[in-house]
C-alpha cells in the first residue's frame, strides 16, 4: 500500500483539488491573506496521525521582471510513517500580484523517490511548459486566467462563498488545462482540535483528478472553509480505495493581518 497518498492526499489535494473563484483584478488590500500568513495541518490516516503541511504566503518576489505573488507549501511525514514511506517536499508557487493567473510553479520532493517540478507559464504564447527532473515536455495550451495547483486555493478564498454556488475556474498541471468545478454543499458548524468554526462545506469535482482517486468507487473530497472574509481552510477530508484520511488546521498566524499591522 502507498503510505505515500495515506500522507499527500490530504496535505496536498486541499490545494490540488482543480478548484477554485476568484475576483480579477482585485484590489491588494481587498485580498483575505498577506505575507506572513501560516497555516499548519496534521494529516490523519484513520486514527493514525502520518504528518504535516505548512501552508505559508511569502514576501513577493520578482520572476522574469514581473513583481509576484509568492506562495509555499512544506510537506513531512511523521517518524512513524517514514519507516514505510518517507515524504519531505516544498511546493512554490508564484502569481500577479492582482491574482488574476499563476506565473511559475516548483516542487522539489525528497523520501523514496527524487523529484523535480517546474511549470513555466508562457502567456505570451498561452502555454504551459511542465519538466520533470530536468526532461521538458511539449507546451500544452492553457485558457486565460489559469491558476497552478497550489495559486488556485488562494484564488478560491478570494470568491465570495453562499450555500448553493458552483465555482468554475481554469486549472493546469502543466500537462493539460481543465475547467474545474467546485460547489458550496452547505453551511455548518464543526468542531476542529476543540474549536467549534462556522463553515462552509465544499466539495470539488473529481472528474479530472487522477491518481487515487481514479481508482476509488465514490471516492470524495470534501473541505471546509471558515464562513467569514478569510475563508480559511480548516479541515479537509477524503474517501478513497485505501482508506479515510482528515486533514486538520492545527495552527495559524497572521490571518487578517499585513506586515506592520493589522488590516
Amino acid at each position: 500500500m502507498k503510505i505515500y497518498w495515506a500522507f499527500t492526499l490530504i496535505v496536498f489535494a486541499l490545494i490540488a483539488g482543480i478548484f477554485s473563484g476568484r475576483t480579477i483584478g482585485a484590489q491588494e488590500d481587498d485580498f483575505p491573506f498577506h505575507a506572513g500568513e501560516k497555516l499548519v495541518f496534521e494529516a490523519r490516516w484513520g486514527v493514525v496521525p502520518a504528518g504535516e503541511a505548512v501552508i505559508e504566503v511569502l514576501d513577493p518576489e520578482e520572476i522574469n521582471g514581473i513583481r509576484c505573488r509568492h506562495f509555499a507549501i512544506s510537506l513531512k511525514t511523521y517518524p512513524f510513517v517514514d519507516l514505510f514511506y518517507k515524504v519531505r517536499g516544498i511546493i512554490n508557487s508564484y502569481t500577479d500580484m492582482q491574482m488574476t493567473h499563476s506565473i511559475l510553479y516548483k516542487e522539489h520532493k525528497r523520501g523514496k523517490r527524487k523529484k523535480d517540478v517546474v511549470i513555466n507559464m508562457d502567456w505570451g504564447k498561452n502555454e504551459a511548459v511542465y519538466s520533470k527532473n530536468g526532461k521538458k515536455r511539449k507546451p500544452v495550451p492553457i485558457l486565460p486566467g489559469s491558476f497552478d495547483p497550489l495559486s488556485v486555493f488562494y484564488a478560491f478564498r478570494i470568491h465570495e462563498l453562499k450555500e448553493g454556488l458552483e465555482i468554475n475556474i481554469p486549472v493546469t498541471d502543466g500537462k493539460k488545462c481543465v475547467n474545474g468545478i467546485a460547489r458550496v454543499i452547505k453551511r455548518e458548524k464543526i468542531k476542529v482540535n476543540g474549536k467549534v468554526w462556522d463553515t462552509y462545506l465544499v466539495e470539488p469535482d473529481l472528474e479530472h483528478i487522477k491518481g487515487v482517486f481514479e481508482k476509488s468507487k465514490n471516492a470524495k473530497l470534501q473541505l471546509w472553509v471558515t464562513a467569514d472574509k478569510y475563508q480559511m481552510l480548516v479541515r479537509v477530508k477524503s474517501k478513497v480505495i485505501i482508506g479515510s484520511f482528515v486533514g486538520d488546521l492545527i495552527l495559524s498566524k497572521g490571518i487578517g493581518e499585513k506586515k506592520g499591522g493589522k488590516i
